[in-house]
């Protein structure tokens, strides 16, 4: 056989060999994509939170600096838990408050409940027997999907938690990992994909500035339309509703189903109030804040940023979401490097 035709057949046979390879490494990845997932989201929040560590260290006193490696990220830590601590302190005594009231004023509201209920034309026909069972059975139904729900709620604590550790991970240890996956790319093209991913890197964390605009903007309006309103737990509601802006499209959604829940327990009129504050802040968001604010931060459409949420949502759920804007962000960088022909000047 002519050396020609063996270094076809050696050609073929490699080509073969790693179309094979290319199906599984893909096989793989898909069956531990939720993993993938997991460290990617880590990753890249990694890249946003650290130049705020990187801040933190540089803080000095007189000549000393305290807060240098893991001592910066040790102190974030005990502010973040300060603060969590504080939140606590001040929102939770007043539910569990109208929670014992509620509960002590039971048993004396129930027999007016059952004859408010009674004068209702179709349900003073019904058995208060059958009435009962049917309470019983789907209390216990509830039950039932309570506790199935248990197991589904101690994953995502699971999956959080190892994420929040993966993130500490990488700060702490995310240079020499960036330096070790560039280490794969040949010297030329390395100086080149540095540069680009740096870029995207700035790019990132500039999001970060606006959706902490975005959050702390929707987080005092509502406090002060909590306040005005007279709606229970104005604080606490003020801050988880700035809190879940993080969580695109979902924590507004989540924030208007908890102060119109906690509006209702006092006046129709005051949920009127809460729904008409949250019509206006959507289009005042979409229209005018978020053009504003984050295209001039990220540099991305609104016609993009629209994609990359309905994207990460089907991909990722929550943290895909919360991840969208960024990994956007990420590839359009790449893409603007590798892949568009910019015109000659």
């Amino acid at each position: 056989m002519t050396q020609p035709a063996q270094s076809s057949i050696h050609k073929v046979r490699g080509h073969i060999v790693f179309a094979f390879a290319l199906a599984f490494a893909i096989y793989l990845a898909w069956l531990l994509r939720s993993v993938l997932i997991l460290i990617y989201v880590s990753a890249l929040f990694a890249v946003i939170l650290s130049p705020i560590v990187r801040a933190t260290s540089r803080v000095r006193i007189g000549r000393w600096r305290p807060f240098q490696g893991s001592a910066a990220i040790f102190f974030l830590l005990l502010l973040v838990a300060g603060a969590v601590t504080a939140f606590g302190y001040l929102a939770f005594p007043p539910v569990i408050r109208d929670l014992q009231a509620v509960h002590a004023e039971m048993p004396g509201r129930i027999p007016a409940l059952l004859a408010r209920i009674k004068q209702i034309p179709i349900i003073d026909r019904l058995d208060s027997d059958q009435v009962i069972a049917w309470i019983e059975d789907r209390l216990s139904q509830a039950a039932g999907t309570l506790l199935l729900s248990l197991t589904g709620w101690a994953g995502a604590v699971v999956e959080v938690t190892a994420g929040f550790v993966l993130t500490l991970y990488f700060i702490l240890e995310g240079e020499g990992a960036y330096r070790w996956f560039l280490s794969f790319v040949p010297p030329q093209p390395r100086k080149r994909l540095d540069q680009t991913l740096k870029r995207a890197a700035v790019r990132m964390q500039k999001w970060l500035v606006g959706q902490a605009s975005l959050m702390l903007i929707l987080g005092t309006a509502s406090t002060i339309l909590y306040l005005s309103l007279g709606v229970r737990y104005a604080y606490g509601l003020g801050v988880l509703t700035g809190l879940l802006n993080i969580v695109p499209v979902l924590g507004v959604a989540v924030s208007i189903v908890l102060a119109v829940l906690v509006a209702a327990l006092d006046s129709w009129g005051r949920v009127l109030g809460v729904v008409i504050f949250f019509a206006v802040w959507l289009q005042i968001e979409s229209t005018w804040l978020i053009p504003r604010v984050m295209k001039n931060r990220v540099d991305l459409p609104a016609l993009g940023i629209f994609v990359a949420l309905l994207l990460g949502s089907a991909l990722g759920g929550i943290a895909g979401a919360t991840v969208a804007i960024p990994t956007a962000v990420l590839v359009a960088v790449l893409l603007d490097e590798y892949l568009v022909r910019k015109d000659a000047a």
